[in-house]
């Protein structure tokens, strides 16, 4: 019992010192601010995730836009494992461990594998091509995030494999919005007016926008 209390103490401890971005980060496509046109009802990306269908799929966004939120939520609601890479730190031998591990995976509880590769546009052809055989085969769902063009940044076979969704970046009525729940979290108040100001210096930016916000409160 000790333990346990330690360990909610820890955790609570531990999410104080999160940036608001991460504490209010959404738990559900329902909470998800913009993006309409992916979480709306009946559009095929909300429709892929709810029905835990994922195939291997390409998000394209500006940063702060929710490209790893959505491949949060997919974690949340998929039934198959889900592993993380960043393309800044991972390489080849990084990619490997992950497909010998859903190989092993597949064989033994007959459990898929989604992999998250954050910043895909930082690998270069050869580690991209490392991915192209399970990607293929269905061993591995990629979800790939870029900030960059992935008609130019993503090798061609690979782009060909996954399914391409455009994130656009959250317009200031969205960030009020978004600002509005960080103030209510923060049990803060702000005028409309400064409210205002700070979504249109976020400059579609939902991170920047919070970031700034909790500075100001």
């Amino acid at each position: 019992m000790a333990e346990d209390l330690f360990a909610a103490a820890a955790d609570e401890a531990l999410e104080r010192r999160m940036p608001l971005a991460a504490r209010l980060r959404p738990h559900r496509l329902d909470q998800v601010v913009g993006q309409a046109h992916l979480l709306g009802p009946g559009c095929a990306f909300r429709t892929m995730v709810e029905a835990d269908r994922l195939t291997s799929i390409i998000l394209w966004g500006p940063p702060g836009c929710g490209k790893t939120t959505l491949a949060r939520l997919v974690a949340n609601h998929t039934s198959r494992h889900f592993e993380t890479l960043s393309a800044v730190s991972a390489s080849v031998k990084d990619v490997r461990a992950v497909i010998a591990g859903a190989r092993n995976r597949l064989g033994e509880r007959g459990v898929g594998t989604v992999l998250f590769l954050d910043e895909v546009h930082r690998f270069n052809r050869a580690q991209q091509d490392s991915l192209l055989p399970s990607v293929e085969d269905g061993l591995l769902a990629l979800i790939g995030a870029t900030t960059e063009n992935p008609f130019f940044e993503v090798n061609a076979p690979l782009l060909s494999r996954s399914n391409l969704f455009r994130l656009h970046p959250v317009s200031v009525d969205e960030m009020v919005e978004l600002l509005g729940r960080g103030l209510e979290y923060e049990k803060a108040e702000a005028t409309p007016e400064a409210v205002l100001h700070l979504a249109e210096r976020a400059a579609g930016d939902a991170r920047r926008g919070l970031t700034a916000l909790e500075l100001a409160v």
